[in-house]
């Protein structure tokens, strides 16, 4: 067994016996034990009440985060003719039609969200076994398909993040990163578990948020109250 740094030993120290803290106890733990020499990015982790194989179960949306995600997000966009033209002096990084699945099923994936306008789906719908383990299809539920591209990638790149809930009813997204102020990581926890919970599903029975649990790229993780996350303290 690899023997543990004097960083993680530290961390793990610091992290032992706090369980089910208010937000801003566990974003003061994870912040001040971020110690890596890049700027960690702070993620969360949510444990549903739900069996997102059952289509009334599954948890799927969006939310901006307040303070951004202080991550550079790399949009591709499914367009042609004044859509592609929108799409590009929106900032979109990437615009093409055929010409840019080619490239994708070519294997080469340069962005972190894929948009498309309406008539691009059934170009785009020959990606699904590419861009769907990846989380990149673009969905009219959280507005990646759309005629107003100028919106949607004016939103991608203003921190909107979308989070769906994974085989094990489990949320997770980065919401910031660990050079941010304190009440600046507060106010990112907040809104996103706020949007989780708005995205309750009809078929959600009992407990639906059971967890809630925030770490950064390279520490451990602490568990938060879940009252504490959506707003209560």
């Amino acid at each position: 067994m690899a023997k543990l740094g004097k960083r993680t030993k530290a961390a793990r120290a610091a992290f032992e016996g706090k369980s089910d803290v208010t937000v801003e106890e566990a974003v003061a733990l994870v912040k001040g034990n971020a110690k890596a020499k890049f700027d960690e990015t702070v993620e969360i982790s949510l444990n549903l009440g739900v069996d997102p194989r059952h289509a009334d179960q599954m948890v799927r949306g969006n939310v901006t985060l307040p303070n951004g995600t202080g991550k550079a997000m790399r949009v591709a966009v499914f367009a042609r003719g004044d859509k592609a033209d929108e799409a590009k002096a929106a900032g979109a990084d990437i615009v093409g039609a055929e010409d840019l699945m080619e490239t994708i099923q070519a294997g080469t994936i340069e962005f972190d969200r894929c948009i498309a306008t309406p008539d691009m789906m059934p170009i785009v719908g020959r990606l699904g076994k590419i861009l769907g383990p990846r989380n990149l299809m673009p969905n009219p539920k959280v507005g990646t398909v759309t005629p107003d591209v100028t919106a949607a990638v004016t939103a991608a790149k203003g921190g909107e993040v979308q989070f769906k809930a994974e085989k094990a009813g489990v949320v997770h997204a980065g919401i910031g990163k660990a050079s941010f102020d304190e009440a600046k990581l507060v106010e990112n926890v907040r809104a996103f578990c706020d949007a989780v919970a708005r995205a309750k599903p009809s078929g959600a029975k009992g407990s639906y948020m059971k967890k809630v649990a925030l770490s950064s790229t390279m520490g451990p993780g602490v568990s938060i109250a879940v009252d504490s996350a959506t707003g209560g303290s």
